[in-house]
């Protein structure tokens, strides 16, 4: 990556850089496919050393797909900007539009998941068949209630998951 690509951090903002010339579209068919739930990004902010700040810098370097749709960019928006030492700004680049999923993604499916604003992050996960990354205990809790392959920051950063047979 190339000094120019290289985000800037500043406390708790790491500011996307505007172009990535040499962002490799085909080689990101062939990478996983992730949906961040929103808590990612605060932690990632927060803690720019941590795992959620590896992945997002993965999903920057485009070696990591992360998929989303408008809802789940909406939500992630509105959180942060609601807490005031983060910035949407800092993350709003790996919202590509590449990789956005402009179909249904059936949330009502989800009535298992207690916090109705996740169900949007299960959906999403179960139609596009990515991993749902979050740090949240109701998800984490029952994976196999959601049919989907949920993962803590730190468990996807390490891969040992992926030799795990589904």
């Amino acid at each position: 990556m190339s000094a120019k690509s290289t985000p800037t951090v500043t406390g708790h903002q790491r500011v996307c850089p505007k172009a990535k010339s040499e962002y490799d579209r085909d080689m990101r068919r062939t990478e996983p496919a992730v949906v961040l739930d929103t808590n990612v990004f605060v932690a990632a902010l927060f803690h720019p050393e941590g795992d959620s700040a590896r992945i997002c810098d993965t999903i920057r370097s485009g070696h990591l797909r992360m998929i989303w749709n408008d809802a789940t960019r909406r939500e992630t928006r509105s959180v942060l900007e609601m807490i005031p030492p983060l910035s949407w700004r800092a993350v709003e680049c790996l919202f590509r539009d590449e990789d956005r999923y402009a179909r249904e993604a059936d949330a009502s499916r989800f009535q298992q998941i207690p916090d109705p604003e996740d169900r949007k992050f299960a959906a999403l996960a179960h139609a596009t068949g990515s991993i749902l990354v979050s740090l949240d205990e109701d998800l984490l809790a029952e994976p196999h209630r959601i049919a989907i392959l949920v993962l803590t920051p730190s468990e996807l950063a390490t891969g040992e998951w992926a030799a795990v047979e589904l």
